[in-house]
């Protein structure tokens, strides 16, 4: 991922954006379960603690917190690594705040196999599965430092319940300085007419890595950004189908139920296309550096490249 500069990883612009919300917005409270420091909400609770609350190693509890602080009208982020906050916490999401929607931004770090040396049991690789299940959720994947803070920002200003997922490790900055992010709304990161490459999140990068080097093999892939997965750019995605004929999702999530499953679907129904996937094949990772990982798995550029390839062969028949 060398062609762009490295920034922030996720996790910090999200810190830092709770920041300036919480000087923005006095209705603003924010809650962790004792990972504060790695969440990066330990900031907000620096300069706002009235309105930061540690309830310690309590996942299921935090989230019951915050749907009674929400449900007195505040706007309430609530935070956890995204194994905590998602699979420990279903029940008390699904419960108190999908059915109830309220006001609640589920904010989770560590995301992925990314998170590295934790292991599987940190790796959350089935959360956007999870949380997109969720009736009157937003879901959402920023790429870099900047989407980040726009997302936030959305979240906050937008009522009702959200995942926005976060990574542990610093990232490419992919997007320029006056990028606008807008909930719902794909972003075409780069023209081209023979196959569509569609991300987010961490592999955003990789996918824009690949079409470079496909270029240089004399085919034009598009690349598509897909922020929010729920809910999904239909239109963007049926255009892209319709327009380049072949598809390939790349995203650091398991194959079913994640950012593919969501793709296939809308063109399945909409514009069905040759299809390639890019993600991890029915499987935990192990503990290993965030490269070796992506690279064990499958989940680099070279392999969004070969995915392309792939799906134009049978684009061709």
């Amino acid at each position: 991922m060398a062609a762009f500069p490295l920034g922030a990883s996720t996790r910090e612009a999200y810190g830092k954006t709770l920041v300036e919300l919480g000087r923005e917005n006095p209705n603003i409270v924010v809650l962790d379960a004792d990972l504060s420091s790695s969440t990066q909400t330990y900031a907000f609770g620096k300069q706002f603690p009235d309105r930061f609350f540690n309830v310690g190693l309590a996942e299921q509890n935090m989230i019951g917190i915050a749907a009674g602080l929400a449900a007195s009208g505040k706007t309430v982020f609530a935070s956890s690594f995204a194994v905590f906050a998602t699979s420990r916490c279903f029940d008390q999401i699904r419960v108190s705040i999908a059915q109830a929607h309220v006001n609640v931004k589920v904010v989770a770090s560590h995301a992925g196999i990314s998170v590295g040396e934790d292991g599987a049991s940190h790796q959350s690789i089935e959360d956007l599965s999870l949380m997109c299940s969720l009736p009157g959720f937003t879901v959402v994947v920023p790429a870099d430092e900047i989407e980040t803070s726009q997302a936030i920002r959305a979240a906050a200003a937008t009522p009702g319940p959200f995942y926005v997922r976060c990574g542990r490790p610093k990232v490419p900055v992919v997007y320029p300085p006056d990028y606008n992010f807008v909930l719902g709304q794909a972003v075409v990161m780069r023209e081209g007419r023979d196959v569509t490459l569609v991300s987010n999140g961490l592999l955003l990068a990789a996918a824009l890595e690949a079409a470079a080097a496909l270029e240089r093999e004399g085919i034009d892939a598009r690349v598509l950004s897909m922020p929010t997965v729920k809910p999904l750019d239909q239109d963007a995605l049926v255009r892209a189908a319709r327009e380049t004929g072949a598809v390939v999702v790349a995203e650091e999530h398991l194959l079913h139920g994640g950012l593919g499953s969501a793709v296939a679907q809308v063109l399945g129904e909409k514009h069905p296309a040759p299809m390639g996937f890019v993600a991890l094949r029915d499987t935990y990772a192990e503990s290993g550096k965030p490269d070796d990982l992506l690279a064990k798995y499958g989940l680099t550029a070279e392999d969004i490249r070969k995915a392309a390839l792939a799906t134009l062969r049978r684009k061709a028949t």
